[in-house]
């Protein structure tokens, strides 16, 4: 970072203030942020398509963020790693994040192998919380994916992670982190975790119950409709 030294950052009371300004990180910023637009583009894409064989959308909506830089300072000093671009672009895979709210879990799936499946994307690393919930209960789809992006320097290839949840997923998630937001709680005390865990059976359990009736009913419709 030329502007802005790590001592700098390390010693300021605003550290991320000094990080936000730096142009070479606004810079890599920006590059994170292009390399979320390609991957949502594709992403809206197959929405398109697929809703056309289904009549309706895999996904109800998608969100992109890009990691605020309090928040890289923080994970780049937990992992006892010094504060440079380098670091951040080799250490840390989700700066750039993208969340994609899909109705039911087949979606979530046809998704994310059709997303991988394309010849200019990367799977790096992936993260079945769904198959494998978390202790609390947690449910969501992780990728890490690299993609080729054109900039004027030339071809840059960026990582970007993408969550998949269900809607009823996205409303535990959502509840949980508003629980604990700003709260000096300990998370993991095992009264609070089992709770949660309860809660998280039976929403998913009437997300699948909900995701039954819908496949039967196209069952019923496939049936019903009259041959060529």
């Amino acid at each position: 970072m030329t502007s802005v030294t790590v001592k700098e950052l390390l010693n300021s009371d605003k550290p991320e203030e000094l990080l936000e300004a730096a142009y070479p990180f606004a810079h890599l910023m920006m590059q994170y942020r292009c390399a979320m637009r390609e991957v949502q583009t594709k992403l809206e894409v197959l929405n398109t398509e697929l809703s056309m064989d289904q009549d309706r959308n895999p996904f109800e909506s998608i969100t992109c963020r890009i990691k605020k830089p309090i928040s890289i300072l923080g994970k780049l000093k937990k992992m006892g790693l010094d504060v440079s671009l380098e670091n951040i672009e080799r250490h840390l895979h989700d700066v750039a994040g993208i969340r994609v709210i899909c109705t039911f879990q087949k979606d979530i799936y046809i998704l994310a192998d059709k997303l991988c499946a394309q010849d200019d994307i990367k799977l790096l690393a992936r993260k079945d919380y769904i198959k494998n919930p978390k202790p609390n209960g947690y449910r969501s789809l992780h990728l890490i994916v690299e993609i080729p992006v054109f900039f004027a320097e030339g071809k840059k290839y960026m990582q970007v992670e993408v969550q998949f949840r269900t809607i009823a997923m996205d409303f535990w998630a959502s509840v949980e982190h508003k629980i604990y937001y700003k709260k000096e709680i300990d998370r993991n005390t095992a009264q609070i975790t089992e709770k949660l865990r309860l809660c998280a059976e039976n929403i998913n359990l009437i997300a699948t119950e909900l995701e039954d009736i819908s496949r039967e009913i196209e069952i019923q419709e496939e049936q019903d409709r009259p041959l060529a």
